[in-house]
């Protein structure tokens, strides 16, 4: 899928790119951008040898495909490693084993000065006899350890998405569609059991009962940074496998996922990444490249130019527009691309925030005060103004909650950041993004009109 093109060519689609990053004041440097394509480009080139690894190990045990970690630095291994005991889903040795990963934004800490969540993903293959006796291991493994790690002063366990809704139902006062993903709040993980209206009646579901369709499996936690005390969302996604007595590796949930998003944090796991991936699909990347792009319809839709530009910079370089990616890559070093975190830490803290919740009340007060001051390092004039203000009536009402418990107040203030921050954010996208006449050209061409709702 790598595009080749001309020395002159490629110094033309350079200089565009420099003029545009330009004319909004962004730091783009002329030789680093050039060596950057050059080892793109090297990475990306077709091998002359079919059978030659797309995969690099680091020096400090970590491992992922080489064109991923051109951007991954190792000065947040640390940090995601520890992040990983938390997450880490164990189960009976020589039964379970798993590669856990480090996915999304994290994975490209070379340029994202601003990273957003912890996400993890996990691959968790599950040797037994057949695929039932399998999927009954996974459910139970899977709340094993979120019971294990409900609680703590340093994390509180959010919430599981575990199998498929069996039919249409109501759950608490919301229409769940027959074979949408199932959110469990912690208590009926704990339960094994949830209850829903069905046709009018209540009706139970069990855990266990829904195992032999695990669809999209995630556990969500929130967090405190140890070097910081500040919060973060930590989730891990679990793609579940079944390896059968003779050796065949199946997808518990339908499909194998590709591996061009991830940085795996132990090297001793490097044997079950590759039995499992060896299965990938030869069409992994096109498919993969697909599903980005109809990723960046819905949000071109439902405008969310943050989630955009992440989600381009991954089709530009794994589809040959190299210097398209080279100019997003520079966005993510911006000042302003930071309110894209704090935007992403309202999250966060309404979880953190809940009543019962073990994470101590000055983290919460202290994070929402690092909010605040971001803003003010990152913002100038009125767009400073309104989101300090909405931030610190947030800050009140988290206050207000902890002793009145009033999540209408809350959800309000929350409401009202979020919609500030979204806001600035999506300003500062869209106009840099189309800026570049080729990435503006890319986003005529999906055929969407932003803000149009549509798919």
């Amino acid at each position: 899928m790598t595009a080749t093109t001309p020395d002159g060519l490629a110094d033309d689609a350079v200089a565009r790119l420099l003029e545009s990053a330009r004319r909004f004041n962004i730091e783009l440097d002329d030789a680093e951008t050039r060596r950057w394509l050059d080892a793109l480009a090297a990475e990306t080139a077709p091998d002359t040898d079919p059978d030659a690894p797309d995969i690099t190990v680091s020096a400090d045990g970590v491992f992922g495909h080489r064109v991923t970690m051109l951007d991954f630095s190792p000065a947040v291994l640390a940090r995601f490693r520890r992040i990983g005991e938390l997450v880490d889903v164990k189960g009976p040795e020589g039964i379970v084993e798993g590669a856990l990963a480090m996915s999304g934004s994290s994975t490209q800490s070379k340029i994202q000065a601003f990273p957003g969540d912890g996400d993890f993903f996990q691959r968790l293959n599950i040797k037994a006899a057949t695929r039932s006796e399998a999927c009954q291991i996974l459910a139970t493994v899977l709340r094993d350890n979120a019971i294990e790690r409900a609680s703590g002063p340093t994390y509180q366990f959010i919430e599981a998405k575990w199998s498929l809704w069996p039919f249409d139902c109501v759950k608490d006062g919301e229409t769940q569609k027959k074979g949408g993903p199932i959110s469990w709040r912690p208590d009926e993980v704990l339960a094994g059991e949830m209850f829903v209206e069905r046709d009018g009646e209540r009706v139970r579901l069990g855990w266990d009962e829904l195992c032999e369709e695990p669809g999209w499996c995630k556990l969500d936690w929130v967090a405190v940074d140890a070097d910081s005390g500040g919060l973060a969302n930590a989730s891990n996604v679990i793609d579940p496998t079944w390896e059968s007595p003779d050796g065949e590796i199946v997808a518990l949930d339908g499909y194998i996922d590709a591996y061009f998003q991830e940085v795996y944090l132990d090297q001793e796991e490097l044997p079950t990444f590759a039995k499992v991936v060896a299965n990938v699909s030869g069409d992994a990347l096109d498919d993969y490249v697909e599903q980005l792009e109809g990723e960046v319809r819905k949000y071109l839709a439902h405008p969310n130019y943050g989630k955009v530009a992440k989600r381009m910079y991954n089709v530009f370089r794994y589809s040959g527009r190299h210097v398209e990616a080279a100019y997003v890559r520079e966005l993510f070093d911006e000042p302003t691309v930071v309110l894209y975190q704090v935007w992403s830490l309202l999250w966060t803290l309404e979880n953190a925030a809940v009543e019962g919740s073990t994470i101590p009340e000055e983290n919460v007060r202290a994070q929402t005060d690092d909010l605040v001051m971001t803003v003010v390092q990152a913002l100038e004039g009125v767009q400073e103004e309104e989101v300090v203000a909405a931030l610190l009536r947030l800050r009140s009402a988290l206050e207000a909650h902890r002793d009145t418990s009033d999540p209408e107040a809350v959800a309000r203030e929350l409401d009202a950041a979020k919609a500030q921050l979204e806001n600035v954010v999506n300003t500062f996208f869209r106009d840099r993004l189309v800026a570049l006449p080729s990435i503006k050209d890319y986003i005529d061409s999906l055929g969407v009109v932003p803000g149009s709702g549509g798919h």
